[in-house]
């Protein structure tokens, strides 16, 4: 039974070939479901400014677009690069386009939605930009809704980032 994230690969944005998580080893992440015609999509700037603030430190935002919600994430990879990158200056890693639900959600979101549940202890991610919080061990700690605007994880990094390895 996988325990950490470091298990699980993806494909970069515009790639076909998939990278290993284990490359963050040791980084506090940040893992967000994402979608360029949502009413949550400005915040992508909150997004980008936690990176900013908190990459040198160890921080690290992935963002995986995801069009399972309202068919919000219609473009291709080239799109949804070119739109985070032109709306709000995301320089934070993207990965191509994956399902986040059902029978064919990606095995990262169904180990993730297995070690943190949601509200009223639903597995199930319920829109665009859920939010997992994993320490430098590649833990889960933390699950926030979409609601949950990015500046206000900022406490929970910070506490993460201070830690022991």
């Amino acid at each position: 039974m996988t325990t950490t994230i470091y298990s699980f690969s993806a494909e970069p944005l515009g790639a076909s070939t998939p990278v290993s998580l284990g490359q963050y080893a040791g980084r506090v992440l940040l893992i967000v479901n994402t979608a360029s015609e949502c009413g949550f999509t400005p915040q992508y700037k909150g997004l980008q400014k936690l990176y900013d603030e908190y990459a040198a430190r160890g921080l690290e935002v992935l963002g995986f677009p995801c069009n399972q919600f309202g068919k919000q994430e219609p473009g291709d990879a080239a799109q949804i690069g070119s739109f985070c990158e032109k709306n709000f200056g995301v320089t934070f890693p993207l990965f191509n386009k994956i399902d986040v639900k059902g029978s064919h959600a990606h095995p990262l979101y169904r180990w993730l939605t297995r070690e943190e549940r949601g509200f009223l202890g639903l597995a199930a991610i319920k829109w665009n930009f859920t939010k997992f919080l994993v320490d430098r061990k590649g833990h889960v700690v933390k699950r926030y809704g979409p609601s949950v605007k990015p500046e206000t994880i900022a406490a929970d990094i910070e506490k993460l980032l201070q830690a022991p390895v």
